[in-house]
C-alpha cells in the first residue's frame, strides 16, 4: 500500500512540474531566471514555515545538514537549467535534463556499491529515450549550454538520490521545509548580489509565478520528498520523467502545439518504461516460482 502512495503522489508531483511549463514561459515575460527562483523558494519556505513550524523544534544538527545539502543541490541545478537555457535550445535542454534518469542508478552503484537492477536501468533508458522521442530536435555540436544542462541532470539526479536517502531517518516535511529555506537564502542572495531587486508588479507576472510558488514548489517538492519515503530512487527518477508528458499534454490542450505522432510515441515510451520496472519482475517471478514448481512435479 506504501508503494502505491509513493507512486501516486510522484505521479502528481510530474503532473504538477508538467503544469508549470506554461506558467514558467508566462513569468519570464516578466522576471528574470533569478527572480522567479527566489521568489519560488521564499515563497515555498514561508508557506512550509507556517503551516508546520511545530516540526522546526525537532531540528538537530544532523538534520540542518541534510536540509542545507538537498537546498544547495536543489537551487544549483534550477540555476544551471535557466542558465543553461540561454544558450541552447529548449528542446535540447528538456532532454539533457531528462538525463538524470539514467544517472541516478548509477551514482546508487558508484557510491554505495548498490546492485543495477537490471529490470529499473532498463526501464530507466527506455524513459529516457522517450523523452528524447518527445521533446529533442537534434541539432548538430554541443555548446556551452548543453554542458551547464547536463551539470543541471546530474545535480537533480544527485538531489533524487539523497532525498530517498535522507527520509529514510528524517521526518519528510521537516525536510522540505528545511531544503526550502535554504534554497530560498542562496536566491535572495543570487539576486541581491546580481542587483535584480526591481520586481514587475504586473498581475499576469504575480499570478504565473505564485502558481509556480505554491503548486510546482510548495506542493509538488512537499509530494516528492514524502512519496521518496515509500520507493527507490530509481523508480522515483523514472515516473519523475513523466513531467515533460505531462508538460505535452498541457501545452496540446491549452493549443500551444498540436499533438504529433512524435509526441505520442515519446509518451508511450515512457509509461512503457514505468510499467516495465513495475511488473516486469514480478512477471518473471512468477515464471521462476511456476518453473520451480514443475520441475518438482
Amino acid at each position: 500500500m506504501k508503494r502505491y502512495i509513493g507512486e501516486i503522489g510522484l505521479t502528481i508531483t510530474a503532473i504538477i512540474w508538467g503544469s508549470g511549463f506554461v506558467m514558467s514561459a508566462l513569468a519570464l515575460d516578466y522576471y528574470t531566471p533569478y527572480q522567479i527562483l527566489a521568489v519560488r523558494f521564499t515563497i515555498g519556505a514561508i508557506l512550509l514555515a507556517l503551516v508546520f513550524h511545530k516540526r522546526l523544534r525537532k531540528v538537530e544538527r544532523n538534520v540542518l545538514w541534510k536540509g542545507a545539502v538537498l537546498g544547495f543541490l536543489l537551487y544549483a541545478a534550477f540555476a544551471l537549467q535557466t542558465v543553461g537555457l540561454q544558450f541552447t535550445t529548449p528542446s535540447k535542454n528538456a532532454f539533457l535534463t531528462g538525463v538524470n534518469v539514467v544517472i541516478v542508478p548509477f551514482i546508487a552503484f558508484i557510491l554505495y556499491k548498490r546492485r543495477l537492477d537490471t529490470f529499473e536501468l532498463f526501464g530507466a533508458v527506455l524513459a529516457l529515450l522517450g523523452v528524447a522521442v518527445l521533446s529533442l530536435q537534434w541539432s548538430a555540436g554541443v555548446n556551452f549550454g548543453d554542458v551547464l544542462t547536463l551539470g543541471c541532470a546530474v545535480l537533480f539526479a544527485f538531489h533524487i538520490f539523497y532525498t530517498a536517502k535522507f527520509v529514510r531517518t528524517v521526518d519528510p516535511i521537516l525536510l522540505t521545509l528545511l531544503q526550502m529555506a535554504f534554497a530560498a537564502v542562496i536566491g535572495c542572495l543570487t539576486v541581491i548580489g546580481l542587483g535584480e531587486t526591481s520586481f514587475s508588479m504586473v498581475s499576469s507576472g504575480i499570478g504565473a509565478v505564485v502558481y509556480l510558488a505554491v503548486f510546482s514548489t510548495t506542493i509538488a517538492f512537499l509530494m516528492q520528498t514524502i512519496a521518496q519515503k515509500h520507493l527507490s530512487e530509481t523508480k522515483a527518477a523514472i515516473i519523475l520523467s513523466t513531467e515533460s508528458v505531462w508538460g505535452m499534454a498541457f501545452s496540446v490542450a491549452l493549443a500551444y502545439e498540436v499533438l504529433t505522432f512524435r509526441m505520442f510515441l515519446g509518451a508511450l515510451l515512457i509509461f512503457v518504461a514505468i510499467l516495465l520496472s513495475e511488473t516486469k519482475p514480478q512477471f518473471f517471478r512468477k515464471r521462476n516460482v511456476q518453473h520451480v514448481n514443475e520441475r518438482k512435479i
